[in-house]
């Protein structure tokens, strides 16, 4: 199993980010999450995470896959990745002042421009599977220093999300969508 976890709330055309004010993505734009602690499943951590980072408590959660990557040709590590739907008329007034940063609604839109260097590098790339495909996906980033140039997404078993042996559910590779980053 892997430690960690993240998730994007979504709210119409929104997406609750956290510019962090710790390491990793110090000063970018980045999803909810943290640690799975000892005795938790997945699922169990990322609703404690949501509570203990937002207090949010009305939304539905979807398990979207994991993110693996690998740093300088080394396998470095991995986490779940969950989306978090609330009502489009759910009221959460940001920008919001945090222990781990500033939370703030932000426009897909802005999200998603190829332009923005605000944002955490994996976060475009895994964003349009998880708002516009059911499926679930093993996002794989491949980092030269900080830089990200390559991901590919693997199709994959949602049952991963409670599975003990996810390395060999993860070692499949089918439906690949793959691109490189110039």
């Amino acid at each position: 199993m892997f430690k960690y976890n993240l998730c994007l709330f979504r709210r119409e055309d929104e997406i609750l980010l956290l510019n962090r004010i710790k390491a990793p993505w110090m000063g970018c734009w980045n999803g909810i999450g943290g640690k799975t602690e000892k005795g938790e499943t997945p699922r169990e951590a990322m609703i404690r995470e949501i509570h203990e980072e937002t207090g949010i408590k009305a939304y539905t959660l979807h398990f979207k896959g994991v993110v693996t990557w690998t740093w300088n040709d080394q396998p470095h590590g991995g986490m779940y990745i969950y989306l978090a739907d609330v009502e489009d008329t759910y009221e959460y007034s940001t920008p919001l002042a945090t222990e781990e940063g500033l939370l703030d609604w932000k426009k897909i839109d802005w999200i998603m421009h190829p332009e923005n260097g605000g944002i955490a590098k994996n976060i475009p790339r895994i964003l349009e599977k998880m708002l516009n495909d059911e499926n679930c996906y093993n996002h794989h980033c491949v980092y030269e220093g900080d830089e990200l140039v390559k991901w590919e997404a693997f199709d994959m078993n949602p049952a991963v999300e409670n599975a003990e042996e996810i390395q060999k559910i993860l070692s499949t590779r089918e439906n690949i969508t793959s691109e490189y980053i110039h």
